[in-house]
C-alpha cells in the first residue's frame, strides 16, 4: 500500500508554489497526498481551483471565505484571535501561535488527517509540525523563509519571534528532514541552531517551452512577486531608470495598493508614467508566456532582513526559465545563483543612482550583450535550474524519511 503524505500550508497553493510542486511531484510518484491549506482570499481561491483540476492529490481547506453559518463564525473567531494576539505581541510581548494565523485550527485539522509523513510549510504550519512531533508523528519541514529573521521592522513588532526561534531550533534537531532554498540559507540556519544541516531544494520550476523573442524591439524590464510593495528594491531602481534619456518599458506584476502605486509613480516624471505598467497576478500556466514578452528580469532583493539576503527567490528562476537576462542585487543567495550560472546578467546594489543609471544605459544599448545573457539564462535553466533537475532531491528526502 502506498505511503500517505500530508502537506500543510497556511496560504493558497497559487501563493505557495513550493508546496504545490511538492504535492504534484509526490502524487505523480504514487504517494497518497493530501494538502491542508487555508482559503482566505477569493481571487487566489479561483486560481487554486484551476490548479486543482486534474491534480494528483486532494486538498482540504480551512474556509475563511464563508459568509454565513457555523463555518463563517469559526472564520471570524480565527481572524479575531489573530488580530488580538498580534496586538498583544506588539504591546505586551505576549507570544501565541495564534499571532501566526489559524495555527490551532490547522493543528486540529491535521490531527484528523493521519499520514506516514507530514511536511509543513510557512510559519503557522511549522508550529503545527512541532506539536505533531510531540505526539509521535513523523514530520519534515520546508523553510522557504527564515521566519524569525524575515520582514521589515514595522511588520516584525507583532510577530512572536521567540516562539518562532524555538520552533525553528526544535525542527532542525527533531524533524525527519528540513529543506530550504539555498546553500547560504542552509548554512545560516545550521550556524544559528545546529541540528541536522538543511537540504537544499531551490525555488525552481518546470522548464517552459523555449521563448520566441523579437530582436528588433526595445528591451522590456519585468519584476514579479505576489505583492508590489516597499522594501523590495523598486524605489532605487526607478530612481535610476527615470534618469535615462529614453527609458525602456517596465512591467510590475503583482498585487499593489493604490497608495503604493501612487508613491512609485510620484518618483517618476509624469511624462514617463506610460512606460511603467502595473499588471495583476496571473495564473501560473500563463506566466511563462507573459515573461517571454520581456527581455530583462529584475531581482531586486534587499540585503536586510537576513531571510531576504540568504534566499534565492522564485522570481530569479522564473526569469531563467523564460530566457530573460537577469539584473539582480548582490544578495548572498542571488550571488550563489550567479556563481553557478555566470553570464546570465548583471549585479548592482543600486546604492548610487548615477552608476546604476549608466549600467541600465549600457544594458539597453548593447543588444549583443543582452542576447548573450538571455541565451546563457535559458541554458542555465535547461541544465541546472529547473524542477526536472531538482525534484529527485525531494523524492530522495521523502523516501529516506519514510524508510527511517
Amino acid at each position: 500500500m502506498a505511503a500517505s503524505l500530508l502537506i500543510i500550508s497556511s496560504t493558497h497553493l497559487c501563493r505557495n508554489p513550493r508546496a504545490y510542486k511538492e504535492a504534484v511531484t509526490l502524487g505523480r510518484t504514487g504517494y497518497v497526498v493530501t494538502v491542508l491549506t487555508v482559503s482566505n482570499h477569493a481571487p487566489s481561491e479561483h486560481l487554486d481551483r484551476e490548479l486543482l483540476a486534474g491534480a494528483p492529490f486532494r486538498r482540504v481547506a480551512i474556509d475563511h471565505l464563508a459568509r454565513q453559518g457555523l463555518v463563517a463564525r469559526r472564520a471570524w473567531i480565527d481572524r479575531t484571535m489573530t488580530r488580538l494576539t498580534r496586538m498583544a505581541t506588539a504591546r505586551l510581548h505576549f507570544e501565541s501561535p495564534s499571532a501566526l494565523g489559524p495555527a490551532r485550527r490547522l493543528l486540529a485539522a491535521a490531527r484528523r488527517l493521519p499520514a506516514d509523513l507530514t511536511i509543513v510549510h510557512c510559519e503557522a504550519p511549522a508550529w503545527v509540525g512541532l506539536q505533531l512531533l510531540g505526539e509521535g508523528r513523523r514530520v519534515a519541514a520546508d523553510f522557504e523563509d527564515w521566519y524569525s529573521e524575515d520582514l521589515l521592522p514595522a511588520d516584525r513588532r507583532h510577530r512572536p519571534l521567540a516562539l518562532l526561534r524555538k520552533v525553528e531550533q526544535r525542527l532542525l534537531h527533531r524533524a525527519s528532514y528540513v529543506s530550504t532554498t539555498s546553500q547560504a540559507m542552509a548554512a545560516g540556519l545550521h550556524a544559528r541552531y545546529g541540528g541536522n544541516p538543511p537540504a537544499v531544494i531551490r525555488n525552481v520550476f518546470p522548464l517552459p517551452p523555449p521563448p520566441r523573442r523579437r530582436a528588433d524591439q526595445p528591451p522590456i524590464f519585468v519584476w514579479l512577486s505576489q505583492t508590489v510593495g516597499p522594501g523590495r528594491g523598486l524605489e532605487a531602481f526607478l530612481d535610476a531608470w527615470a534618469t535615462l534619456p529614453d527609458p525602456p518599458k517596465v512591467r510590475l506584476l503583482g498585487r499593489v495598493s493604490s497608495e503604493y502605486r501612487a508613491a512609485l509613480l510620484a518618483r517618476v516624471p509624469a511624462g514617463r508614467h506610460r512606460a511603467l505598467r502595473f499588471d495583476p497576478p496571473l495564473p501560473p500556466a500563463t506566466l511563462p508566456a507573459y515573461l517571454a514578452e520581456a527581455d530583462i528580469g529584475l531581482a531586486l532583493e534587499p540585503r536586510h532582513p537576513p531571510s531576504r539576503d540568504l534566499t534565492a527567490s522564485n522570481k530569479i528562476f522564473h526569469y531563467l526559465g523564460a530566457g530573460l537576462a537577469v539584473l539582480a542585487t548582490p544578495t548572498v543567495g542571488q550571488c550563489e545563483v550567479f556563481a553557478a550560472a555566470p553570464g546570465i546578467g548583471w549585479l548592482d546594489d543600486f546604492s548610487d543612482r548615477s552608476t546604476s543609471s549608466a549600467l541600465l544605459g549600457r544594458i539597453c544599448e548593447t543588444r549583443e550583450g543582452l542576447c548573450r545573457a538571455q541565451a546563457q539564462a535559458r541554458l542555465s535553466a535547461e541544465t541546472v535550474f529547473c524542477w526536472e533537475k531538482e525534484s529527485p532531491r525531494l523524492l530522495e528526502l521523502v523516501r529516506t524519511a519514510l524508510s527511517a
